[in-house]
């Protein structure tokens, strides 16, 4: 006799989440599994707050719409088998066309326009492939992969991906018009 997999949705998920045993602990559902992330090292949270900081202060002033950081949950899948994906992400741009009413207690239902990801050397690399594929997939027009440990980011989009190097210039292209930033100027000196 043949075991059959459980897989939860992503509505369950949201409801483990929010149970005391998992609350102090990263997590996110991928294809209907339950995946524990690890905790943040110092360099991730230094460039998630230097890059958060410069994006939010851009949106801000040009009243583009809204900047997240802190891994809030997004749905990137629903489907009948029960194989959801909720992703955290470590930025995220939403545009004013489609964000959300004020700010609540659930996740959003969609991919971002701008999704942002600090890589960490304990990242799979088959997991962020995934990932960038899922947000692609999800509607989100660009993602990009920062890595402190080269001082480098990689931009994706639907037509290919391009790497940056400390003295080019990283642009928000058509999803954040007129946003550039060296790419040295994320990480600290």
């Amino acid at each position: 006799m043949a075991i059959q997999e459980q897989f939860i949705s992503a509505d369950r998920f949201q409801d483990l989440v929010d149970a005391p045993e998992y609350q102090d602990r990263v997590l996110e559902l991928v294809e209907g599994v339950i995946i524990d992330m690890p905790k943040p090292k110092r360099i991730h949270g230094v460039v998630v707050a230097e890059l958060t900081f410069r994006l939010a202060a851009f949106v801000k002033e040009n009243n583009l719409g809204e900047v997240t950081s802190g891994d809030p949950g997004f749905v990137l899948e629903r489907n009948s088998y029960g194989r959801d994906t909720v992703r955290g992400l470590d930025i995220a741009f939403l545009s004013k066309s489609r964000q959300l009413a004020p700010p609540d207690f659930t996740w959003y239902e969609m991919g971002p326009d701008l999704a942002v990801e600090v890589i960490s050397p304990s990242n799979k690399a088959g997991d962020i492939h995934l990932k960038v594929m899922q947000l692609l997939n999800a509607g989100t027009r660009l993602v990009w992969l920062v890595y402190p440990e080269s001082r480098t980011v990689t931009a994706h989009t639907s037509d290919g991906a391009t790497t940056l190097h400390e003295d080019d210039t990283l642009s928000g292209g058509d999803v954040l018009p007129g946003f550039q930033l060296r790419v040295s100027d994320i990480f600290p000196n």
